[in-house]
């Protein structure tokens, strides 16, 4: 039995382009699920998984409301794909909850559910940490799964073997391109202190996702959530001489940091949490 459901009122869809993004793995400081929610906003949903099928909700538990002494709604995780169309083009956001069960099946169907949707391409968007620091232009990196395939001077990497605990969204995507969907993927790369988000990141990879497609995608909020983190980053950075250090490093490694010489992502978002918690509203004193 399928994982998935279609809607009944499907619209027509012409040379569709599936973008895809989980949040939890490979989505650090929520940034690509944060870019594809905008791209997807006010989507119709076009299928729809079963969560019982391919969640385990003691690993992501549902979101309980409870309202004067009351247990009044339970939120369930969802994994949804969206239909917009965008300067005449078909796009299908594929995004929610990482899904933890059933991968393989749920690889099938997704291959399946490509066909009839009738989906030319697939792209995957994620984000990761990387030795990288906010004052700087967020690089992103891409990946293709045969030559030819990235635009405007994109180049896969990183080069040579990197071998990493695999994400759902990779599972998915090397079975859709097996089936003959030519994929590509971008990833951008968040500063290890981006603990209160990273819009930077997320308007990288709508940036890059406008050039790929040759089509403007709007970056609506994003833009405003970009100013304030910058203003919060900033101010922290100011007040703690550790990150500063941290951050004047990073700058000057331009990407050839030893990482073993660094505190850790966590120690280092700690820092800043524990600066801000000290100072109140952004940019407060």
């Amino acid at each position: 039995m399928a994982l998935y459901r279609i809607a009944p009122d499907l619209p027509p869809l012409h040379n569709a382009v599936l973008i895809a993004s989980f949040d939890g793995w490979v989505d650090a400081a929520e940034a690509a699920s944060g870019a594809v929610a905008q791209i997807g906003s006010g989507g119709q949903v076009v299928a729809s998984f079963d969560g019982d099928g391919v969640f385990d909700y003691r690993s992501r538990r549902p979101l309980l409301d409870i309202q004067d002494g009351c247990l009044s709604e339970l939120g369930w995780p969802e994994l949804t794909i969206r239909h917009v169309r965008t300067a005449g083009r078909d796009l299908l956001v594929f995004s929610g909850a990482e899904p933890d069960l059933r991968w393989r099946q749920l690889a099938a169907d997704v291959v399946e559910l490509t066909g009839r949707l009738n989906v030319v391409e697939w792209i995957s968007v994620g984000a990761v940490p990387a030795a990288v620091a906010h004052t700087r232009p967020v690089p992103v990196m891409a990946t293709a799964s045969r030559d030819g395939l990235l635009t405007g001077g994109d180049l896969p990497g990183p080069e040579g073997l990197l071998r990493v605990p695999a994400a759902a969204l990779s599972a998915l995507e090397m079975a859709v391109s097996t089936a003959g969907v030519p994929a590509v993927g971008f990833f951008a790369q968040v500063p290890p202190y981006a603990s209160i988000g990273y819009a930077a990141a997320s308007i990288a990879l709508i940036e890059r996702l406008s050039r790929h497609l040759q089509i403007g995608l709007d970056p609506g909020q994003l833009e405003h959530q970009r100013g304030e983190q910058q203003q919060r980053y900033d101010a922290a950075l100011a007040g703690d001489p550790v990150l500063r250090e941290t951050v004047t490093r990073l700058e000057a490694a331009a990407g050839d940091v030893d990482l073993e010489r660094l505190p850790s992502g966590d120690e280092l978002a700690r820092e800043i949490q524990r600066y801000l918690r000290g100072q109140g509203e952004p940019g407060g004193g």
